[in-house]
């Protein structure tokens, strides 16, 4: 890379910019413009990723690094910084239009960019991160004003919080002098300390820092007084972090909403500087819409394989799981079918699994009755290369699924000493593999995607319920109950939640389907029937567990026991282990 690096002097009213180029001419064009209190160093990590499949270009925003800029705040208007962009996109780019990426607050001069009359002809796509237009922002937070709901009110005051420094950096002296009397030795401290992310600091930062304030004052006032109405018809990707501290992911994907014709708002799991601790990730999200962008002119469309679009963000005919791709094993009938249906109805493509690949096709058809898109599977989940090539499949052909159901299991009853080894085999490879198999396959891709996602194991109140008559089917059980706790733990730095359902009594045909070791053909079957009859004169159905699913989903529940006496026996097991004791010698085939 190092040998194909140009740097140049780009002038302009007021000062003097750095500029460097990487790469080919000849190849699509990335401009990327940084932000506070960085230098375009902060973009080494993403150059480095992109420069093989573009011509990418930084600069030092005016003032800043070896940029060179006036020394008071009317310099630093985002009419002057949108003008600075224009200048070095015509420098590097005077034939052809660039696709722009910003960050912090050069995604903010770069909004004002995009939103100039003329901003068609100039850029062809726009990526922005961790930085909202100020007018938008200003609008935003009066509409919420206007209309004042507990909700609105709670992301006013998420944000507020979040931009205490805006309040600092309007001091007279203090911030300024701070930058230069030793807060920039200390920075990269701070910044490790709240992102667990090391910056390099540059040696100009005291100078950077200080200058920089100057962005804040010079804008941020003026902004929040008389917003103006600013559209775009230039394509626009937002990634909103999860974990910013800064700017909150409701503002970054909400206030640009009435503005954009093309919006696209995609969650990555990471602080505020994802773009220094995660650059592969970064870049491969700049790298699917610039690329998205040339093959589709006029803009990128939302296609799932590529985008997890988000375009009718924050609007009212939006559904709730509306551009999310769900995938539910066992979704054949009962719980899988119920819960497939109401993610469905939320919105949700579904990818339908099943072991029957007749009862699957039958849920697929009820998916799409729904209007939602249902993917057909057959597999058997306690094989892991059957599983490693579904979720191979399901990624190829309809991407990276948002929320994964480990549904698929299957019932046993009967005394320990009566159950064989190959019993043993059956309900582990199914009801612990399985759940091991889809958390280990669709985990990783959610990991490596970066945008979080959720996983609900299906356990039971057997997984803390002792009976005499259950101990495969309770091991197996509590099995999951323990994985989903490990994972959620391990998981949740990665933003993927993790949840265990524990039904209860639930009128599905498990009990037409449990084996009962020990007993003859005839006498399972007569059980079957008396257990069923019970089970349906409980008449707790499918649809109540499969909306406490979907609940788990959206409030990121650890453990939700479903029926009565699924939360009955939980307390129970937590308040008087003793009683459970006894209660599990109890024989209910008898």
């Amino acid at each position: 890379m190092t040998q194909d690096v140009r740097t140049l002097a780009v002038t302009v009213e007021g000062g003097k910019l750095s500029v460097r180029t990487y790469g080919d001419p000849s190849k699509p064009i990335v401009l990327l413009v940084h932000g506070y209190p960085d230098t375009q160093a902060v973009w080494d990590g993403i150059v480095a990723e992109l420069v093989d499949d573009f011509y990418v270009v930084t600069y030092d925003t005016r003032g800043i690094g070896a940029s060179k800029g006036p020394l008071f705040k009317h310099g630093y208007t985002l009419e002057h910084l949108a003008d600075d962009l224009y200048a070095v996109a015509d420098v590097v780019a005077p034939d052809r239009p660039v696709h722009l990426v910003g960050h912090d607050w050069g995604s903010i001069q770069a909004w004002e960019a995009v939103t100039r009359a003329d901003s068609a002809q100039r850029f062809l796509s726009y990526t922005s991160i961790s930085g909202p237009c100020l007018d938008h922002a200003a609008l935003w937070t009066r509409s919420g004003i206007r209309k004042p709901t507990p909700k609105a009110a709670a992301r006013s005051l998420k944000q507020a919080l979040a931009s205490w420094y805006i309040v600092v950096f309007h001091l007279p002296v203090g911030p300024r002098v701070a930058w230069r009397l030793g807060l920039a030795k200390q920075w990269p401290r701070i910044i490790k300390a709240i992102e667990g992310t090391r910056l390099d600091p540059s040696p100009t930062l005291h100078r950077d820092g200080s200058r920089g304030v100057l962005y804040y004052r010079a804008n941020m006032l003026p902004k929040m007084r008389r917003p103006q109405e600013r559209s775009t018809t230039v394509p626009v990707q937002v990634l909103t972090p999860t974990g910013d501290r800064f700017v909150t992911p409701a503002l970054a994907a909400q206030a640009p909403v009435p503005w954009t014709e093309r919006l696209y708002v995609r969650k990555v799991n990471g602080g505020h500087w994802i773009v220094v601790k995660k650059p592969a990730l970064i870049a491969e999200r700049i790298r699917e819409f610039v690329q998205s962008s040339i093959a589709t002119p006029g803009g990128p469309e939302p296609v799932r394989s590529l985008l997890r679009a988000e375009a009718r963000q924050g609007t009212k005919d939006r559904r709730e799981f509306e551009d999310k791709l769900v995938v539910v094993t066992g979704a054949g009938s009962g719980i899988g079918r119920a819960t497939a249906l109401a993610f469905a109805e939320k919105g949700a493509d579904i990818v339908v699994a099943d072991i029957d690949s007749v009862a699957a096709a039958r849920t697929v058809e009820l998916v799409e009755l729904l209007g939602a898109r249902g993917y057909l599977y057959t597999v058997d989940v306690s094989s892991g290369e059957a599983m490693e090539k579904f979720a191979n499949d399901v990624k190829e052909t309809a991407g990276v699924p948002d929320v994964v159901v480990n549904n698929a299991g299957i019932g046993m009853s009967g005394p320990f000493l009566a159950t064989e080894v190959k019993d043993w085999e059956k309900i582990l490879g199914v009801n612990v593999w399985g759940v091991i198999h889809g958390a280990r396959c669709f985990g990783a891709m959610m990991r490596e995607r970066g945008e979080g996602g959720h996983i609900v194991n299906l356990a039971s109140a057997a997984a803390y319920t002792p009976s005499r008559t259950l101990s495969a089917y309770s091991t197996s059980k509590a099995a999951v109950l323990m994985l989903s706790e490990c994972l959620r733990a391990e998981f949740a730095s990665y933003g993927i939640g993790v949840s265990a359902i524990c039904p209860g009594f639930i009128a599905t045909n498990i009990t037409r389907t449990t084996k009962f070791v020990g007993q003859s053909a005839e006498q399972q079957e007569r059980t079957r029937q008396r257990i069923t009859g019970l089970y349906r004169k409980r008449n707790f159905g499918p649809d109540k567990v499969a909306e406490r699913i979907v609940d788990a989903v959206r409030r990121d529940r650890p453990v939700v026991p479903v029926a009565l006496e699924a939360r009955a026996g939980k307390a129970v097991s937590r308040l008087s282990p003793a009683l459970a004791r006894r209660m599990a010698k109890i024989d209910p085939t008898g």
